[in-house]
């Protein structure tokens, strides 16, 4: 398996960084680019999860980190700056590793925003979006679900029940070209209570196995 590298992406934002997990097999069958959330960085136990898991079935992953991260700052800024930050490091791997392949933008909690409002803008070919945060805690009268729901590519939503941001029971019915994984367990960052039935690590297996059976199934490819 080829190593893992890291490139730089100059945006208008400041430079992007990308960890670039490659497909292990001989010609990569996709490419999944994932940002981090507000609160966190690409070492968030999802995101991880997913770098382990997808390549060796043939999806290069790139985790990217934002600008604000890259310049070690520690609040991330306003959503047009987020998504200034995120336009040319799609265009970047659209030009490069995705350039005949399916290029799925996705990420999780703010990521997962980011990828939905960009999604056409950047030629993504379909959306993951891990942990999007439907409103912020105790405020569901403030809904971002119209940023999920005019996104017009093929989206994956996987949401745990606990989350705080809205679980999977608090999402509006989704268009034919949106799928949602409701997760019967999971917080935000998709961790468990020990009196789960299920542990933390068999959460990720279910989510990384979902994740590799949609990016590799019919919704994604027959965009290309």
């Amino acid at each position: 398996m080829n190593a893992v590298s890291q490139t730089l992406v100059s945006t208008p934002a400041g430079d992007a960084r990308i960890t670039t997990h490659p497909a292990g097999t001989a010609r990569p069958l996709a490419l999944l680019a994932l940002g981090h959330g507000a609160g966190g960085g690409i070492e968030a136990p999802d995101l991880r999860a997913l770098a382990a898991a997808l390549p060796p079935l043939g999806v290069t992953i790139a985790l990217v980190e934002q600008p604000w991260r890259v310049a070690g700052k520690r609040v991330a800024p306003a959503p047009k700056t987020l998504d200034a930050g995120w336009l040319p490091v799609l265009a970047h791997l659209r030009a490069g590793p995705a350039a005949d392949i399916p290029l799925i933008s996705g990420g999780r909690s703010a990521g997962a925003r980011v990828a939905c409002r960009t999604a056409e803008q950047a030629g993504a070919d379909a959306v993951l979006a891990l942990a999007f945060p439907l409103h912020p805690p105790g405020k569901p009268e403030r809904s971002r679900a119209e940023e999920l729901l005019s996104c017009p590519r093929p989206v994956l939503v996987v949401q745990g029940a606990t989350d705080p941001f809205g679980g999977g029971a608090d999402f509006p019915p989704l268009p034919a070209h949106q799928r949602l994984l409701a997760l019967p367990y999971g917080n935000h960052s998709f961790a468990v209570l020990k009196s789960a039935p299920v542990s933390g690590e068999q959460l990720l297996a279910r989510i990384t196995d979902a994740v590799a059976e949609w990016a590799l199934g019919p919704e994604v490819r027959t965009v290309q």
